[in-house]
């Protein structure tokens, strides 16, 4: 599936720059960019086409895509979407590690206790045994979950560095929790996270944040394999 099929036509009562930029966001957002056959070509022309607006408010959309690394040129090739190198994924998900981490320290000692409680709404939303469209909307709370403990902390600058990572980190997050039983797992470190912060044992939930995180890295470490272009796929059948 490609970023077109993603795309509703926009209501033209709404200004067209920003919700074309929106909805372009919404999109990429959706598609699994770490998934080998991901399609990550932007065409100018199908999508003007699909949201109903001409070419000129795309345009203004991408380069504010692009100003957020979401999207980037290749020089006689197109516009893509940007998917990161391994490496850059494997940095990516330790400094997450790292900010998450020191938001649960932060959320023992900010978060009420119905604040922490709410945590659970994300940990145990949709089974994880169910097929794949369910493990789907899992994924989409298994990232709302991490993000909740970021708003807990009550330090607003640690939530707004971990947004900017959030495009990726949620389509790595989705991929991963489809392979080796991850999503089980995912599960059951999440409510070790919960017993933690609700004992209020910062140490303790900073370790099982920190360990979480980190089996994610170890993971992409071992079975995803390097790219070795981004484009490959799209250039092969040019």
């Amino acid at each position: 599936m490609s970023i077109n099929d993603k795309l509703k036509p926009i209501d033209e009562t709404f200004t067209l720059k920003d919700y074309t930029y929106k909805a372009l966001r919404a999109a990429i957002l959706e598609i699994d960019i770490y998934q080998p056959d991901a399609d990550l070509r932007l065409d100018e022309r199908k999508v003007a086409d699909r949201l109903g607006v001409s070419r000129t408010p795309i345009r203004e959309a991408l380069a504010r895509l692009s100003h957020e690394g979401l999207v980037e040129s290749v020089p006689r090739r197109g516009v893509f979407v940007r998917r990161k190198t391994r490496e850059e994924v494997l940095d990516m998900v330790i400094l997450w590690a790292a900010l998450e981490s020191m938001a649960s320290r932060l959320a023992c000692a900010n978060a009420t206790d119905k604040e922490l409680e709410s945590l659970r709404t994300y940990a145990m939303k949709h089974s994880v045994e169910a097929d794949r469209a369910d493990l789907q909307e899992y994924s989409d709370a298994n990232i709302a979950f991490h993000q909740r403990i970021l708003d807990l902390s009550g330090c607003k600058l640690l939530r707004s560095t971990a947004d900017e990572m959030f495009a990726h980190m949620q389509a790595i997050r989705r991929r991963a929790l489809r392979e080796n039983d991850r999503a089980r797992r995912s599960v059951v470190d999440h409510m070790g996270i919960i017993a933690a912060l609700a004992e209020r044992n910062a140490d303790l939930a900073a370790e099982r944040v920190l360990e979480h995180t980190m089996r994610l890295h170890d993971h992409i470490s071992r079975t995803w394999y390097r790219w070795e272009s981004r484009y490959q796929d799209q250039e092969d059948h040019d």
